[in-house]
């Protein structure tokens, strides 16, 4: 019998099949391989005991790809969700988290929420930043069901993983789609024990035929992928365009003298917020390279 793995904890995996959704222990052979099964795998069981729903995970079927943070198989795409307020978005945390799914070449959309509590021109100075780099952005109120349609709809026949921070309402989201949809059933509820805590483990839920949703843990901080400082400006996309108005051939568009991407910092084309962090992010990744070797 084939499934998906739905859900990943302690060791226990839980897959919906055909039949309902197993409890599952991965068989010893994953372990000798080092593999290990995702949250989104799709895979091939044994049932062990049908009235108990219980079984073993036998094989992993191929992968179109396989997310490192957050552990995810099988992502169509990836919405990165903060709040406009409460807490406030923080440009650093969320342009990280643009850059891992950038590198492991996740489409993604951004989604900022509570705009019934932000300050308009605040919401439009954060929706500017990254429509100029070139981002779909959606503004929304997930409390209020403003613009949540459209979040819906672009989540439809996909496989989309959801990161953010703790209190962005990823949660309230989450239970509007599965009430739009009624998705959730007394079987699922039981077996995975959903509901009685915030999320802790990542694990998709079904919003539809084909359509999941795969949230994630709440992040406070997410460390940069490992890459060669020079790499960086390849996920910085609006460097691109200024990039021919610099001198110098490989341009870090840190120090060196008439640089294009610097010029345009200065001249407002480029957002200060954006560039600072590109400075803060490749002096990390040079500290990084220092202890590596």
């Amino acid at each position: 019998m084939t499934g998906r793995i739905i859900k990943g904890i302690a060791g226990f995996y839980y897959v919906a099949a055909d039949r309902g959704v197993y409890e599952c222990r991965a068989k010893g052979i994953f372990r000798k391989e080092k593999r290990k099964p995702l949250v989104g795998d799709r895979v091939e069981i044994e049932v062990i005991d049908e009235a108990d729903r219980t079984a073993n995970v036998v094989r992993i079927l191929p992968r179109k790809n396989s997310l490192i943070r957050p552990q995810v198989a099988n992502a169509d795409q990836a919405m990165v969700f903060f709040a406009l307020k409460s807490p406030n978005p923080e440009s650093g945390l969320l342009d990280r988290f643009l850059i891992s799914m950038e590198k492991q070449r996740i489409p993604v959309f951004i989604c900022f929420n509570k705009r019934d509590i932000a300050d308009s021109a605040e919401a439009s100075h954060w929706r500017d930043i990254y429509t100029s780099c070139g981002y779909d952005v959606l503004l929304i109120s997930a409390e209020r069901q403003e613009g949540t349609e459209e979040v819906i709809r672009r989540l439809k026949g996909k496989t989309t993983v959801v990161a953010g921070p703790s209190g962005a309402g990823k949660s309230t989201l989450t239970n509007l789609m599965q009430d739009e949809v009624h998705m959730e059933t007394g079987e699922l509820s039981r077996k995975l024990g959903r509901g009685k805590n915030t999320t802790r483990h990542s694990e998709l839920i079904a919003l539809g035929e084909d359509t999941y949703f795969c949230d994630t843990p709440g992040f406070t901080s997410l460390d940069l992928p490992e890459m060669e400082p020079e790499e960086l400006q390849r996920y910085f996309p609006e460097f691109e365009q200024y990039e021919p108005y610099c001198r110098f051939q490989g341009c870090s568009h840190i120090r060196e003298p008439d640089c294009g991407v610097r010029d345009a910092v200065e001249n407002g084309k480029i957002f200060r917020e954006r560039y600072d962090n590109y400075c803060r992010f490749y002096e990390e990744l040079r500290e990084m390279k220092k202890r590596r070797y």
